[in-house]
């Protein structure tokens, strides 16, 4: 009886996890071979591989493709930087050190539905923030959201902000970590605070950034809430899209729901490429060092 309380235990949430998770994942698998749209709601035909074959054969998955890298990799270079550094100078002594981490944490720690919102206010034409402010210095107004590449800067913006607290956060919890005797003695040794910084401090933040940035690259590669919010659904003429933001246009716009579940296939397989590759290069990182 004891030996099988555990599992007592653990049935309803089981049952939970196997209903939120396990289910959604073999409808979307047989929805992917099917080809269920607004019109073949009921009864969706079979279709095979079709969806596929007309996916990998479009020239807009690889442009859409390649905004999503450019968006990821932009996205993700600027969380860490910005939240490193920011987590550098938290770590030092400083006068009103809690008050600037609890105003630095708030973008991460608001909605970002209500974060994107306001950011597409601030890039309005005629009377956004950013342009009222160019035109105070002399500068022509930009129009940040019915131009494509201004409107995907525009969300790109919108994204680091509200992304480089997670990494700061993160970068702060791997330097409190770090024992001061370490710094004592690396700054008896003669070692420079740029020599302190390249070889004591960042390779000590590396088993905490390296989860963190893994983690961020998949969020920021499937985060639909703030481009398609900033661009107002990919505006102008479906230019700004990302990978999810396209499947979500083909499901809920165009009503491909059969070829928008084979997308999202598409983009589990890619994720599932990258994090195998991501984990195996770390690892033969840490075996070489």
């Amino acid at each position: 009886m004891r030996t099988r309380l555990p599992y007592v235990l653990l049935a309803p949430a089981l049952v939970v996890m196997l209903g939120l998770v396990l289910y959604p994942l073999l409808y979307n698998v047989y929805l992917a071979f099917s080809g269920m749209n607004l019109y073949q709601f009921r009864d969706p035909p079979f279709v095979g591989l079709r969806n596929f074959r007309e996916i990998l054969s479009s020239h807009e998955l690889y442009g859409v493709f390649g905004k999503t890298v450019v968006w990821t990799v932009v996205n993700v270079t600027f969380h860490v930087v910005i939240g490193v550094a920011l987590a550098l100078l938290l770590n030092r002594p400083l006068r009103g050190r809690s008050l600037y981490r609890a105003l630095l944490i708030l973008p991460w720690a608001m909605p970002q539905f209500i974060t994107a919102l306001t950011w597409r206010g601030l890039f309005n034409y005629e009377y956004g923030a950013v342009n009222l402010i160019l035109g105070r210095l002399g500068l022509p107004a930009v129009p940040w959201l019915t131009d494509a590449t201004a409107a995907f800067s525009a969300a790109i913006v919108a994204n680091i902000w509200l992304g480089f607290p997670f990494m700061m956060v993160v970068a702060l919890g791997g330097l409190q970590s770090i024992p001061h005797e370490m710094y004592e003695a690396a700054a008896i040794d003669g070692a420079s605070g740029w020599q302190r910084l390249r070889l004591l401090t960042l390779p000590m933040l590396r088993p905490v950034l390296v989860p963190a940035v893994a983690l961020g690259t998949i969020w920021t590669f499937n985060n639909l809430n703030v481009l398609w919010l900033v661009t107002d659904g990919g505006k102008p003429a479906n230019q700004s899209h990302i990978l999810v933001t396209y499947v979500y246009n083909q499901a809920f716009s165009l009503y491909r729901y059969g070829y928008a579940a084979a997308f999202s296939l598409v983009i589990f397989a890619i994720l599932l490429v990258f994090l195998v590759l991501f984990l195996r290069a770390t690892r033969a990182e840490q075996a070489a060092a």
